[in-house]
């Protein structure tokens, strides 16, 4: 393992800290490092869980404060980063839905690369004039996804690594591949100390309802038709969320400066399998005899729907250490049980 002085951030900002990922990272830098102070800075979309900040901020009153904020308004960045002494950056913030970037890419770009442009010119400038850039002092840590890659074949033995070409296939992944050229560019132009993540597909608690997971557990429960695309055929790493959040909080205190880790849940599923799977567990809630996989129904394909994802994690494992992986049945079920319990339903045993 490549031994890199370890970074510990005192005074971080978490972007889009109250969508599905950021909540979920939030709560465990929060638990697991009781000196840091997390400042949520989030503009409260759709798809944000609103009442996250209450319930953290009972448990971490003097470690945790939110302010509501547009991560393209420099003006408002700036106050933060003076106010609040700002040393590190965990950027999540972005519109991440492939559907919906489908018939309104222009928000995908303004916030996916401008609003990261504008965070990178703040922390520049403010760590510059406070830190010299100290790598020991100053960090920015960006999130992307493994769809900036493109698409694999099912037949396809090569899957994606750190040197994998960038050939996104939908607005989403264009502004994703975008955001991660910009965070790279400040690294090799200006110096700014950044390490940067490409995560797999995520599921676990806080998930928006418009994804594929939750979607399946909603229908289940409604008992409506579970929508899945072309033949179901298209096949995803899926990773749980908690885990992808230990890995993160890893990379940011262990990872070179400069450098881009891939983080996957060897877990390769593919669509119609996981609502199967999802389906299966679903009928053990009930007494009576109804087959939830029934409710599978087959729609048109989107557009530009890659086949398939899968993320090589040497890189990782040789330089960050070992990589837990929650086992995916009992991770389903944690799933589905938050999910459940939003819906006022009994939970899987």
């Amino acid at each position: 393992m490549r031994q890199v002085k370890m970074y510990n951030p005192k005074i971080m900002l978490v972007t889009g800290g109250s969508g599905f990922i950021g909540s979920n990272y939030i709560e465990h830098v929060l638990e697991c490092n009781p000196d840091l102070v997390v400042i949520n800075y989030d503009l409260l979309t759709y798809a944000a869980n609103v009442g996250f900040s209450e319930e953290i901020m009972q448990q971490y009153p003097e470690r945790y404060k939110f302010i509501k904020g547009d991560i393209c308004d420099e003006s408002l960045l700036s106050e933060v980063f003076s106010n609040h002494s700002i040393d590190t950056v965990v950027h999540f913030a972005a519109e991440s839905h492939v559907d919906n970037s489908l018939t309104n890419p222009d928000v995908f770009l303004q916030t996916n690369i401008m609003g990261t442009n504008a965070l990178l010119k703040v922390s520049l400038k403010f760590w510059k004039e406070r830190y010299g850039l100290d790598v020991d002092r100053c960090r920015f840590h960006h999130i992307s996804t493994d769809e900036v890659y493109g698409t694999l074949t099912l037949e396809q033995q090569d899957i994606f690594t750190e040197q994998s070409p960038y050939q996104p296939n939908s607005p989403y992944s264009a502004s994703k591949a975008s955001s991660d050229h910009l965070v790279r560019c400040y690294f090799e132009s200006f110096n700014l100390p950044i390490t940067m993540t490409n995560t797999s597909n995520n599921f676990g608690p806080r998930q928006h309802g418009e994804k594929f997971i939750p979607t399946i557990i909603r229908s289940c429960f409604n008992k409506e038709a579970i929508p899945v695309y072309g033949e179901g055929k298209n096949i995803r790493d899926w990773i749980f969320v908690k885990d992808h959040c230990e890995m993160i909080h890893k990379v940011i205190q262990h990872g070179q400066v400069g450098e881009s880790y891939n983080i996957g849940g060897d877990n390769e599923v593919a669509n119609i399998d996981l609502c199967r799977t999802i389906s299966e567990l679903m009928n053990k809630l009930d007494d009576d005899s109804f087959d939830y996989q029934q409710l599978i129904t087959f729609v048109k394909d989107r557009a530009g729907h890659d086949l398939r994802y899968a993320i090589n994690m040497d890189k990782y494992r040789q330089n960050i250490g070992g990589a837990k992986h929650t086992p995916f049945g009992q991770a389903l079920r944690t799933t589905i049980n938050y999910n459940l319990s939003l819906l006022n339903k009994d939970a899987l045993t």
